[in-house]
């Protein structure tokens, strides 16, 4: 940090975690283990993730004024009865109590730095260079892919340090900070967005394009997860795909409305050419009488 030029930032987000256990049932998972299981209350939320031992590891994330509020036993029975019933049973009372108070909440971080190396004699990598927030699940995954950019570039300029380092942190960069920022907006997807019918309808005619047209629309997670496409160009191509979206919902909603205005008009008017006859009345009646009567709203 003591390096001219170099910038460093990083950000405490106000929310914190707990971990907390659901044991086996039975000898078997208590729940189906092929999922991400996710309870979303809107400013927080909990997650299990299955575990070899056949248990699931629950994280609880929660602004941490909220955890502050749960000083008792008592008080985290009554809140976790009223948030997540169903989870009470799987954890056990005694158990929940018991880990909710073996260790404080935890904070969570996100890091970001430019460049990530120093002239030819050291590089910043994974969480060194790039810490974020767990809601993507792809903090090991992003160092992994630091160290296979770097092997595929030191190959490339035939292990001349003084070469690969300023490109490794060209090309990594803006990824690095992609994902960071993706991994930001997932809590928000995750905790709140799922609630949202709006969002799953938006979810399902994305999968429909996407099995229609399996190159063109990709789906955010399949994106960043399953293929070797650049966090900074999934996040591109995401947001690009999210315009076309609703610009398609745009232009339905308008011909939907107008066809409907149109029909609803007819439907009040069973003789449209009224509004062109009746003001050439009007002249006929003016050239035979001199005068002409107009109906007004509060004539009967």
């Amino acid at each position: 940090m003591k390096k001219p030029r170099f910038d460093y930032s990083q950000q405490y987000i106000p929310h914190g975690y707990m971990e907390l256990t659901i044991p086996p049932r039975n000898g078997d998972f208590a729940m189906e283990p092929n999922y991400l299981h996710i309870w979303p209350r809107n400013t927080f939320m909990m997650i299990a993730l299955p575990n070899k031992n056949k248990t699931f590891t629950c994280t609880l994330f929660m602004p941490f004024e909220e955890f502050e509020k749960l000083p008792t036993s008592r008080d985290v029975l009554d809140f976790f009865h009223k948030y997540f019933p169903d989870a009470v049973p799987l954890m056990g009372e005694q158990a929940l109590t018991r880990d909710f108070f073996l260790l404080p909440a935890q904070p969570m971080i996100s890091v970001k730095c430019s460049p990530f190396h120093f002239k030819s004699r050291c590089v910043l990598m994974g969480d060194a260079a790039h810490a974020i927030v767990p809601f993507f699940g792809q903090g090991m995954n992003a160092g992994f892919e630091d160290c296979l950019v770097f092997d595929e570039l030191m190959e490339k300029f035939n292990n001349d340090l003084s070469m690969c380092l300023p490109e490794f942190s060209r090309f990594r960069i803006p990824d690095d900070h992609a994902v960071s920022d993706l991994s930001m907006y997932n809590y928000v997807e995750m905790r709140a967005h799922v609630n949202s019918r709006w969002f799953i309808f938006h979810k399902n005619v994305e999968r429909f394009l996407h099995a229609i047209m399996p190159s063109t629309f990709i789906p955010l997670y399949t994106m960043v997860t399953f293929t070797r496409i650049r966090y900074h160009e999934a996040m591109l191509r995401w947001r690009w795909q999210k315009k076309v979206i609703n610009k398609g919902f745009f232009i339905f909603g308008t011909l939907i409305a107008t066809g409907s205005t149109y029909f609803l008009i007819r439907s009040m008017a069973p003789r449209p050419l009224d509004y062109l006859r009746r003001p050439w009345d009007w002249v006929t009646n003016f050239q035979n009488t001199g005068h002409v009567s107009l109906k007004t709203p509060w004539s009967h």
